[in-house]
């Protein structure tokens, strides 16, 4: 099992009235992309985070195998999610995966 953790802060560019329902788009795609991706297992979306934080949401997922993570990264319906309900909302994106 490994986990693929992403944090990301918003664009300067959004506003902030704007900005809690982003989060509910980018939470409901994301986790909807459990089952849908082969070996996606669970999916977390943190949106709020307590203020000492560096970043304004993580992703925290488990995948069955390392080579899952690549899967995910180019399968149809993870690009569809990404390009459309996060990377136009996002900037400083951090990466980590672990066993």
């Amino acid at each position: 099992m490994v986990h693929h953790i992403v944090m990301w802060k918003f664009k300067p560019e959004v506003r902030e009235e704007d900005k809690k329902k982003r989060l509910e788009d980018m939470a409901e795609q994301l986790k909807g992309l459990v089952g849908q991706v082969p070996g996606l297992l669970t999916v977390d979306f943190i949106a709020s985070p307590i203020p000492s934080s560096t970043h304004d949401m993580a992703l925290v997922t488990t995948l069955e195998k390392k080579e899952d993570i690549a899967a995910y990264a180019v399968h149809p319906a993870h690009v569809h999610v990404a390009d459309t309900y996060v990377r136009p909302y996002v900037c400083d994106r951090v990466c980590l995966d672990y066993e």
